[in-house]
């Protein structure tokens, strides 16, 4: 029997006792905190991992649903979901294993065995352990002593964790819709592959694109080769029409989209390759043969410039239709217009104008232009007229410029230029290219050159030549040509327009005749008649052609014709000898009281390009019969002409007219034949609205100037432009030579304008001056002004040297001859 412990070892045991307890509730506290901590740590990672794969599948489930619009997420998601892909299987299997639960367990649980010898302590520490959730299994273990086993409260043997299990099964769902190809199933196909390069800010250029810019900028060749234009732009829209709605919209900003509005496949190619370039930080400013320096728009208004091959009195298309078309430009207010027109010496002058009528100086020429307009049009003219010289060719029977035309319009006022027959005036042009003195050039085409030349001597041969010339000169001086209708030989740069209009005499004319009828008055007391410049080329000869073959058939009709030219007589002679019922009277303006009463105006010529007789007679309200040819496609719309295709048709057609009465004109077609709806197809097709309104208009000048800005950000010269300057010096190496132009038909001294064009022109003789620019001003100081001084000084010594020369220095103000002044 053991005898009781001292007080003294009593009081010992208690004090370790309780040491021990108040470690162990301390060890325990932190283990109860680590717990806590990992558990939180856990359900942090599951939410986490749930949101982010319930993003990821919304998201490439979006991928895989056409319907939807494409996706915007950024280019490198995409790249992550190719990447773990291929991971997604060995992810899967590795979770799956049992081998990576017990590891996890082992690496975030604590220890399942902890090793207590205190006995003693057993029954003290029991109920605390029950506290914390865990079972405490204490068993002997022979020497080694007791072991205590604990197990985590709700963990059961052969189960997971619960993290590890909801992983396991996001990640299973992961790969079921991998394998079912819900998701990667459509990332290599091609609408996913669209979906990518579209959400690139400036997609790159594919094949088919460069062939259409290829074939584009490969013009000029093709119209050297014949080949048509329409041609090549179908070629173009074919290539560019499967990517215009899928990538052209998507490449371009909402800005540059908007700028396109309903425009051509063209410009969208244009935009496309502009933006494209753009892109890479390169700009280009200039052309490779332009000059930079052009007119700066300084002023509020824009300079028109109108130039034409013929003026008034001389009554032909090219004279008076430029006329009119000045007058209602200036009559809008909206730009300064000035009518350059070609002046030619007196003995000229009794060769062209009618009546011999000459004029002694250009202010009485000027005079006489502005009272024949203002008289017909009904307002004043407020447009300036200026003259270049020029000389008349009786075997072309037309005035070539004698000088370098754009010299008379100062640069000041060199904004548009409207070129009326382009491929006229700049056969022998030498001098400066208009389209680098002018921002916008728009050639005109009145005549149908080669339907004439045909006529002639070895027509064919001509005018192979000529149509190539012709498209050599409107390709390298305009930007824009208007043909008055398809009779006219298909030119670069052009498009079909009739942009003339009729006197608005003749309107008021046929408002009477109509009022004449309504109250019941003979309006047409007279049958038919023919009017226009009686050469052989103006229908004459398809006239006595026809009447001739079906005499019988027309008997008793007879056919009134007003005319003078060259070809009078062999054309009356001709009549006489067919015994045709013609009666021939001279030629008269088609506004005389004398021709209001014809019912029927008869126009058999096939080589008019618009003739201006034929709308004049249906502005009155009368019939027509004209051929069905492509010159007369505009008339075709008024029920008072009648077209015809053989002889026969040309006979029922004149029955048809002497027959019935011509209806009356609506206020519609009026206004179709007035200067006033020409005047504005004129603007439309010549893109002047759009150049005229960019300060008037920020809407369209805007949109016009941010195509232009586009299109000036290629970093490398446009092909079309390259060949069109070179297309120009070539041709301004070649009419420097004189032998050259007398060979090709150029009147002999007209490449620089003679003494009498000085005297009446006022102008020094090109032969004698030598021109200097004196505006800078001499520094002494400055580097490289005493050797300019110096410069200027030699020069003037020379001029006092050569007796037969004159000097002449430019300032801003004056001119000083330097013979006299130094």
């Amino acid at each position: 029997m053991e005898q009781p412990p001292p007080a003294s070892s009593s009081g010992t045991a208690v004090k370790a006792f309780s040491f021990l307890s108040k470690g162990w509730r301390e060890v325990r506290d932190s283990a109860g905190a680590d717990l806590q901590l990992m558990r939180a740590r856990a359900n942090s990672f599951k939410n986490l991992a749930d949101r982010e794969l319930e993003n990821f599948l919304h998201s490439a489930s979006a991928f895989s649903a056409p319907p939807r619009p494409p996706v915007e997420g950024s280019i490198a998601e995409l790249e992550f979901v190719k990447r773990i892909q291929p991971k997604l299987s060995e992810i899967r299997r590795a979770y799956s294993s049992p081998e990576f639960s017990r590891k996890v367990l082992e690496k975030w649980s604590p220890n399942s065995t902890i090793r207590i010898d205190l006995s003693g302590i057993r029954n003290a520490i029991v109920a605390e352990v029950d506290e914390v959730g865990a079972v405490l299994d204490l068993s002997k273990d022979g020497a080694r002593g007791r072991r205590r086993s604990i197990r985590w409260k709700g963990e059961e043997k052969g189960k997971e964790w619960e993290p590890i299990r909801l992983l396991k099964t996001r990640l299973k769902e992961l790969e079921r819709k991998s394998q079912a190809s819900d998701i990667f199933g459509n990332f290599k196909s091609s609408e996913f592959v669209e979906k990518v390069k579209l959400s690139l800010e400036v997609p790159p250029l594919d094949l088919p694109e460069l062939l259409a810019y290829l074939v584009k900028q490969s013009g000029p060749l093709f119209d050297q080769l014949g080949i048509r234009r329409d041609i090549c732009d179908k070629i173009v829209e074919a290539l560019c029409s499967r990517r215009k709605d899928q990538l052209l919209c998507h490449s371009l900003s909402e800005k540059e989209a908007s700028l396109l509005g309903n425009g051509n496949i063209i410009d969208e190619l244009d935009l496309r390759i502009a933006s494209v370039l753009e892109s890479t930080g390169h700009h280009y400013d200039s052309g490779f043969w332009t000059d930079p320096i052009k007119y700066d728009m300084a002023e509020e208004k824009h300079h028109v410039a109108i130039v034409t091959t013929a003026s008034l009195p001389w009554m032909t298309g090219t004279a008076v239709n430029p006329l009119f078309r000045a007058a209602y430009l200036a009559k809008s207010e909206k730009q300064d217009v000035t009518l350059v027109v070609p002046w030619i010496c007196k003995s000229d002058q009794e060769l062209v104008y009618p009546n011999g009528m000459t004029f002694g100086s250009p202010q009485e020429q000027e005079a006489f232009i502005r009272n024949w307009v203002e008289e017909r049009v009904g307002f004043k003219a407020d447009f300036k007229i200026s003259f270049y010289p020029g000389k008349f060719s009786k075997e072309r029977r037309s005035i070539i410029p004698a000088g370098d035309t754009t010299q008379f319009i100062p640069s000041r006022e060199a904004d548009i230029a409207i070129l009326e027959e382009p491929e006229h005036l700049n056969w022998y042009h030498h001098g400066k290219r208009w389209t680098d003195k002018f921002n916008h050039v728009v050639g005109v085409v009145h005549t149908n050159y080669l339907e004439y030349i045909k006529r002639e001597k070895n027509g064919a041969l001509q005018a192979f030549l000529v149509k190539h010339i012709n498209n050599w000169v409107t390709r390298a001086y305009c930007h824009k040509v208007l043909r008055l209708s398809a009779a006219t030989q298909d030119l670069p740069k052009s498009v079909i327009c009739n942009a003339h209009g009729v006197n608005p005499k003749f309107l008021k004319i046929g408002e009477k005749i109509a009022s004449e009828r309504e109250h019941g008055e003979l309006a047409f007391s007279k049958g038919a008649y023919f009017l226009g410049k009686m050469v052989w080329a103006k229908g004459y000869r398809e006239l006595i052609d026809l009447l001739a073959k079906h005499k019988n058939e027309l008997e008793g009709f007879k056919l009134d014709v007003y005319g003078n030219g060259e070809d009078s007589h062999e054309v009356r002679s001709a009549a006489q000898k067919l015994d045709l019922n013609l009666n021939f009277l001279k030629g008269r303006d088609h506004a005389d009281d004398s021709l209001h009463g014809y019912k029927v105006f008869i126009n058999p010529s096939v080589s008019d390009v618009l003739c201006t007789a034929t709308a004049e007679a249906l502005a009155m309200g009368k019939f027509v019969i004209c051929a069905d040819h492509p010159s007369n496609d505009f008339f075709r719309a008024f029920p008072n002409c009648l077209t015809y295709k053989t002889s026969e048709d040309f006979v029922a057609r004149v029955k048809e007219a002497m027959a019935n009465e011509p209806q009356p004109l609506t206020p519609e077609q009026r206004y179709n034949l007035s200067w006033e709806a020409a005047t504005q197809r004129f603007m439309e097709y010549s893109e002047l609205d759009r150049v005229l309104s960019n300060n008037n208009d920020e809407s369209n000048g805007g949109k016009f100037n941010n195509i232009k800005a586009i299109k000036k950000s290629i970093s490398m010269p446009d092909l079309s432009d390259v060949v069109d300057g070179g297309l120009a010096f070539a041709h301004y190496c070649l009419t420097g030579n004189e032998i050259l132009r007398l060979s090709t038909g150029a009147i002999p001294r007209t490449r620089d304008y003679d003494k009498q064009h000085c005297m009446d022109l006022h102008l020094l003789p090109p032969q004698s001056k030598q021109i200097f620019d004196m505006n800078t001003n001499c520094n002494p100081g400055k580097k490289g002004s005493w050797k300019k001084v110096s410069m200027r000084i030699l020069i003037i010594l020379l001029a006092i040297m050569n007796r037969e020369s004159t000097l002449v220095i430019m300032s801003p103000c004056i001119l000083v001859d330097a013979k006299s002044q130094v």
